[in-house]
């Protein structure tokens, strides 16, 4: 399995940010960290070789980019306004950088992405906002709601990237075709923390006639051990 490190100064966070590949061709999927993970933590918690066969046999390639919670939703000691306004500098790096770089390699149009717990937000709200540049999502664990983060503070950046809030009243057509065409995967555990939100953001999706695949797993929770068999099965149906 070919593994490789790339660090670049980024304009949107001003400072270097830290990329690992894997994989030497196929579908690109941009992988995101869970809350405050480093860019080597899937990686490090099994995530990566749980599909090495498909890395080795070509079908995908994986871009797992540094998370910056900390920076943001994270960061307690600047003003919620702040936290967000961070975010969509990151979002910005994500976009411009991340994805227009996986395309180039891997000569494709449109990425897949995913991530495991609060990675799975950074994947869905991406996916939602910017259905045009993305194919498939696949969120392990997912949580989907910034409200805990921003204390009561609300405005059009959060509405915005918040998919509990945007969603519901989402009308245009625009995006309601793009996202209908994606494969959307909520892989979550009956004993998952985060199922409620999974459910809900389910219902919503159902709610929009919009297809997708809410697969509870019996007795599952909400860690490693779990999302290490679901990744390669849920990537294993899809490619």
């Amino acid at each position: 399995m070919q593994e490789f490190y790339h660090k670049w100064h980024s304009q949107y966070l001003s400072r270097d940010f830290e990329m690992l590949v894997f994989g030497h061709s196929g579908i690109p999927l941009i992988l995101f960290p869970t809350s405050n993970g480093r860019y080597y933590e899937n990686k490090d918690n099994g995530l990566i070789n749980s599909v090495e066969w498909l890395l080795n046999e070509g079908k995908i390639k994986i871009y797992c980019p540094d998370g910056f919670d900390w920076e943001s939703w994270y960061n307690f000691d600047i003003h919620p306004a702040d936290r967000i306004k961070t975010h969509i500098a990151y979002e910005k790096l994500i976009i411009n950088d991340v994805i227009q770089f996986a395309c180039f390699e891997t000569n494709s149009h449109k990425v897949a992405v995913a991530g495991c717990s609060f990675g799975g937000y950074h994947a869905a709200n991406l996916a939602f906002k910017y259905p045009d540049k993305i194919h498939s999502l696949f969120c392990l664990g997912g949580s989907f709601d910034i409200k805990p983060f921003i204390l009561g503070h609300y405005d059009e950046d959060c509405y915005f990237n918040n998919p509990p809030d945007y969603l519901p009243g989402l009308d245009d057509k625009w995006y309601l075709n793009n996202i209908s065409k994606m494969k959307i995967v909520l892989g979550t555990g009956e004993n998952d923390i985060c199922l409620d939100e999974n459910r809900s953001l389910s219902w919503i999706l159902a709610q929009k006639n919009i297809n997708h695949w809410l697969d509870v797993k019996p007795n599952g929770v909400h860690d490693w051990q779990d999302w290490n068999q679901m990744f390669p099965h849920y990537l294993g149906n899809c490619f």
